[in-house]
């Protein structure tokens, strides 16, 4: 059986996320094709240092270069494995690593190369991001102000009817005297009744009549 000719080379390679020390190398692999893993040559422009990173049995389009020089110029080249074989090389990319001190990554390229893409639009990103994030506070600060406002309008409106229920009535109160007390019930004096006795002049009870003691006192 006759085995099919090699894989393609990749298309759109893109390097993205650069910093002083590493990078992120993306690409394409053309519809229809078995792929089964990537080959990336990596080399400095001066031709100091050389690496060459290869992965099999994986379906990943992207890779992230670490351990690169500061401020430094790369050049890099990507291959398709497929069941047969490697394809040919891609398309030079050439980037520039970032200084310690750089924020925001600075874009060059040689005629021939592929150049970097999205940067601008990362950064149009992240200003909206912080717009978005802004306007949620904003909103947020206002609705809880209006809370707060409600809150103190009802409290006040409570308070005010708390008093004009504890508040007495001068119609109903008990009037106070100057000696400090209500009247007090007068206690009545117990009765004496005094029976007034004559005195019994030379006669002995037992001697008169039963008649005779009640005509005269004794």
């Amino acid at each position: 059986l006759a085995h099919p000719d090699r894989p393609p080379s990749p298309v759109n390679v893109t390097v993205t996320q650069l910093k002083a020390n590493s990078a992120t190398v993306s690409w394409d692999v053309p519809e229809g094709d078995v792929v089964i893993g990537y080959a990336i040559l990596q080399q400095r422009q001066d031709g100091q240092m050389q690496r060459f990173i290869r992965e099999v049995n994986t379906t990943n389009r992207a890779c992230v270069l670490w351990d690169l020089a500061e401020d430094a110029d790369y050049i890099i080249q990507v291959q398709s494995i497929g069941l047969y074989g490697e394809s040919q090389a891609s398309k030079r990319v050439h980037f520039r690593t970032l200084k310690e001190t750089d924020r925001l990554p600075s874009n060059s390229s040689n005629q021939g190369d592929i150049t970097m893409e999205g940067l601008d639009k990362d950064r149009q990103l992240q200003t909206g991001e912080i717009i978005i994030i802004v306007a949620v506070l904003l909103m947020w600060a206002a609705v809880i102000a209006l809370f707060c406002r409600q809150y103190d309008i009802i409290k006040d409106n409570d308070s005010n009817n708390n008093k004009e229920k504890t508040k007495p009535s001068s119609e109903h109160s008990t009037p106070e005297r100057p000696s400090g007390g209500l009247l007090r019930s007068k206690k009545k004096s117990p009765s004496v009744n005094i029976i007034e006795v004559a005195p019994v002049w030379g006669c002995a009870r037992s001697q008169l009549p039963s008649h005779a003691c009640r005509a005269w006192p004794c």
